[in-house]
Order: C-alpha cells, then structure tokens, then sequence
C-alpha cells in the first residue's frame, strides 16, 4: 500500500537550507512536480532497489544503513530537518546503475517531500546546467582517475611479483647450471678411475664386492639424516683422521662428501676390508665420484622441482588459463600466493601456515582473491619491516557459516586515530611513492562487494589481523560476470551536501 499524500506547502520547502535559494516560481513547480507524504518505522526503500524517487526529510529521524557481507551496518542517524537521499544522481541518466546505494528506514512516522527521479533529472538539467556539466566531470573524472590509479596499483604489484619470480627463478636455475658442470667433470674422474681399477690387481670377486658398496653407498645418500653444523664438522674431522690413517691423498677433501652421504669410519671398514692397500685411495676416490654424482643429481633435481613449482605458482596466481568465476579451493590460492611473494619475505620474516585443510571449496573470483592476498600479505611484510611472524590462518567461522581466512603480522599496529581510514580510497602511511592508499580499498570492493564477505582489521601492538570472511555458497553470477572491483561502493560512503549525513554516492 502507497504511503498517504499530504499537502504540500511552499513556505516549508522555502524553510529547508536545500530549497532556501530557490525563487517562488521554481518552489511552486517542486509542490506541483512532488509530492509530501508519511511513512510509518520501517525500510523507505532497500539498497539495490531501482532509484525512483529523490527524497527530502521534513520531519522525523531517519536511518542510513550500507550492506556489508551479510550484515546492515548503519552508517548515519539523524532527525535533521532537509537532509535528503535516494536517486540524487538521475541526472547522470543510464550512465550509471541507477539503483539505491543504501538502505532508508524511519525509526519513527516521518514526513517526506517526494519528488520522482525523472522530475529530479530534469530539474538539475534545466535550473542548473553548468552545475551539471561541472558535477558530471567531477563524478566521472574521479571514477576515471580512481580506476586508473587501481590499473597502476596492479601493475606495480605485477612488477614487483615478476621481478621477484625473476629472482626466485634464477637462483635454483643458477644452482642446476652450476651442479650441471660439476657433474661433467666428476663423471669424466669416475670413467678414469674406473679405467685404472679395471686394470689393477683387483680380481673379479673383489670387483663385484666394490660395485655393490657403491651401490649401498648410493642408498645410504638417499636416507641421510639432516646434521647439525656441529655434527657435520665432528664427523669430517673423524673422517679425515681415519683417511689420512690409511694413507688416504686429500683425505679433507673426501670427507664432506661421505658425512653428507651418511657413511662413517665403520661403513669405510668395509672397502679396507676387500681392497689391497695399494688400490685404497683409487677405490675411496672412486666411491668419492659415485657419491658427488649422486649428491649433484639430487642438487639438480630440487633446483629443477623448484622452478617447476615457481612456474606452477605464477600459473596458479595469475589464473590466465582458467574460468574468471569457478569452484576454488583457497590453500591452492594462498599458497601459490606465497610463493609468489617470497623474495619479498627477507630472511627476517618467518612464514607460518596455519590451515584447516578439511575446508571445502568456495566459489569465487580466484583471479581477484589472489589480489587480495598479495595486498594483505604485502601489507604484513611492510609493517614489520624484515623482523617479525607472519600468520597465515584459515579456519571455519561456524557462527557465519563463513570460511575465515586470517593474516597475522607481529608489526607494531596500526594506530586507533587512522584504524577507520584504512580502507579509505588514497588513504596511505607510507612514504610517497611507495603506495597509493588503493591496496586496502580494493581488497575491500572485492571482498565485500564482489564475493558478498566480509573484510576486518583488529590490532594492538605486536599482533594486527586482517580477517576475511567469504561464503561457502554463492548464486550464480550474471553471464557477463561481476562488475568490476573499481566500479562498486566503498566501504565509507562519500557525502556531499553538508549537513546531509544520508547522501550517499558511488566511489
């Protein structure tokens, strides 16, 4: 049922800062074109909702609220007679999704002054021409700057990511390359060394008995325990004592090799034990190369499986070769994330995972969700400045039916005063040039308006966390896809029209 129409009176409207520089004609075209009327306690109109109608408080109290996840979270409360709201930007026509960007509701009967969006339009095209022209520049050129600015924003971080991969990359290649070479000259000594025991006194049995602890030494340098650097250096110096005990050349140089392969004194009793002395340091040198060999082909293949890891990361972070919207499971995200970022990590930074691996796969925008992790990882790493811990938790939220994602920094805090500006558009602390205050806002419009989660900071000194919350199920999305993170509304809305605290418009 349609709220009662009351009558409107030009002398009230002439009484509201809003109308008070009007002229007696145009106020008589508002109470001709508009219409007064009472709501009782309830919603005026819904966010989301096509924007009819532009919307004057006459009389009553008023409430403002925006939808944060699953949340309505009241952003203003007032009883101020002329604050105003709903469709103030029909004028902007079809350029623009003309639809409510908050909610209204009255906490008690209030009287409106009404007008239609289409009357709305055409007063601000008619009485107001150049203050059109110049609030559609504003509108579009700081929607335009903004999207801009957020194109520079990921292209920065996709410098930074690709020249840390460029690093990660060369290390473990560089790594292959070097073991690769050495390979070559130690497989050329073993063919040597093969040769000049082969025409030794070494008989056939004896021969046999020395191929098949070459063997057992290749095995041994499979399970060899992890020693600690004091372990390590005890264990050469026996090995080297017992090599020069047997006449061993260089024995300092084998030892290294053997410690690392797991053999000691008493697995070397073994080769004493079926070589004559004279052929001892051939076999020990011989059983030498076979190790290196083995060590240098494992140092390759990690250097190998590293860069095939890298290069499943970037993959998997940048998401090139899948569907925009798909089933995702986020450790697959997280983790490729991290990867990617590790050559910003400093040896400083410790990295500690934390994951509910029994969490079930969320749909969503993987693509932009890595964007998000990088922006918060990213912001951890700077706070801490290459000391401190950085978590990374997930969890289930059973009082949301949320899947909680968490970042943890051991940073000294983001101070009270600026903790509500954070997620303001160019809001930044740190030194120009180095941010653009979009990282946060961002992370924000993904979250929050594109996957309908929730995204929150809590922290103290020594302990800041960023808690994202996503849903477990979600409809489909529209065929095109989402709109854009930079087309949709900021967390803190912007108002305009002082002392309006229920004018709201999209960043």
């Amino acid at each position: 049922m349609s709220a009662p129409q009351l009558p409107c009176s030009v002398e009230e409207l002439r009484s509201l800062f809003l109308f008070e520089k009007l002229t007696d004609e145009q106020l008589d075209w508002l109470c001709r074109r508009g219409r007064v009327q009472m709501e009782e306690p309830g919603f005026v109109y819904k966010e989301g909702e096509a924007a009819t109608c532009f919307y004057v408080l006459l009389e009553g109290t008023v409430v403002m609220s925006r939808r944060v996840g699953a949340d309505d979270v009241e952003v203003s409360r007032t009883s101020d007679r002329g604050v105003y709201a709903g469709a103030f930007q029909s004028y902007l026509g079809d350029r623009v999704p003309q639809v409510y960007n908050g909610s209204l509701r009255v906490t008690e009967p209030s009287r409106f002054f009404v007008l239609s969006a289409d009357s709305f339009a055409e007063l601000m095209r008619e009485w107001f021409p150049m203050a059109v022209h110049m609030l559609e520049g504003l509108f579009f050129g700081s929607r335009n700057t903004k999207q801009a600015i957020g194109q520079r924003e990921r292209l920065l971080a996709l410098g930074s990511l690709s020249a840390g991969l460029t690093h990660e990359l060369n290390n473990p290649a560089a790594a292959a390359l070097r073991a690769t070479s050495t390979l070559r000259e130690r497989v050329a000594g073993m063919r040597h060394k093969l040769g000049f025991i082969a025409s030794g006194p070494l008989d056939r049995a004896t021969l046999a008995t020395l191929m098949e602890l070459q063997e057992r030494a290749v095995e041994q340098s499979a399970k060899a325990v992890q020693l600690t650097p004091l372990e390590t250096a005890d264990r050469e110096d026996a090995l080297t004592d017992w090599l020069d005990d047997h006449n061993v050349t260089a024995g300092w140089d084998l030892a290294p090799n053997f410690v690392q392969a797991g053999l000691d004194t008493d697995w070397l009793e073994r080769v004493v034990a079926v070589v004559t002395p004279d052929a001892l340091d051939s076999a020990m040198r011989w059983l030498n190369y076979t190790i290196e060999t083995e060590l240098l082909m494992n140092e390759i293949q990690d250097s190998t499986t590293r860069v095939s890891t890298l290069v499943n990361a970037a993959r998997q972070y940048s998401q090139l070769d899948r569907a925009p919207y798909q089933v995702v499971d986020v450790h697959e995200l997280l983790e490729s994330t991290l990867h990617m970022l590790t050559g910003k990590f400093g040896p400083g930074i410790k990295v500690v995972k934390d994951f509910d691996r029994t969490l079930p796969r969320i749909p969503g925008y993987p693509g932009e969700l890595n964007q998000v992790w990088t922006n918060l990882i990213d912001n951890a790493v700077s706070a801490m400045e290459g000391t401190g811990t950085l978590t990374v938790r997930t969890a289930l939220d059973r009082d949301r039916d949320q899947l909680l994602v968490e970042f943890r920094d051991t940073g000294p805090g983001i101070a009270p005063e600026i903790r509500e500006r954070i997620f303001e558009p160019f809001f930044t602390t740190k030194a120009v040039g180095e941010g653009t205050g979009l990282g946060l806002d961002i992370s924000w419009r993904i979250v929050v308006n594109k996957h309908h989660g929730d995204l929150q900071v809590e922290s103290v000194p020594g302990d800041t966390r960023f808690l994202v919350r996503l849903p477990l199920t979600a409809a489909a999305p529209p065929e095109d896809g989402a709109a854009p993170a930079d087309d949709t509304a900021s967390p803190s809305p912007d108002t305009t029209g002082s002392p309006s605290a229920t004018q709201q418009e999209p960043s």
